[in-house]
């Protein structure tokens, strides 16, 4: 059974920056990603990386928010700069076997959820 455990969200005013971590525990999957929900609002793709490297970035964030990964460690990270009141929501980690699997939210594996704020 995979365990997917986040780390890192707050309370951060506009302009700031934020850095999300998420731990795999349980097994190796080849694929890990970032969503967030915000209030009123369907969950939404932020980022996702493969295990070599490829990534995918919804519009809004491109040029703010970079993902990455510790293989190693089983690890990815959202590091989030500029942060914007409009990326204020619950951040949600997820894992699947396919970069394609995490794009479009087929994971069966998601973390509890983190709570980003950014204050205006």
């Amino acid at each position: 059974q995979v365990q997917l455990v986040e780390s890192g969200g707050g309370l951060v005013q506009a302009g700031g920056s934020l850095r999300l971590s998420c731990a795999a525990s349980g097994s190796r999957l080849n694929a890990m990603g970032w969503f967030r929900q915000a209030p009123g609002k369907q969950r939404e793709l932020v980022a996702a990386i493969s295990t070599g490297g490829s990534t995918r970035y919804v519009d809004s964030v491109k040029g703010r928010f970079t993902i990455s990964r510790d293989n190693a460690k089983n690890t990815v990270y959202l590091q989030m700069n500029s942060l914007k009141p409009e990326d204020t929501a619950v951040y949600y980690c997820n894992a699947h076997g396919s970069l394609y699997g995490v794009v479009s939210g087929l994971s069966d594996y998601w973390g509890q959820g983190t709570q980003v704020t950014v204050s205006s």
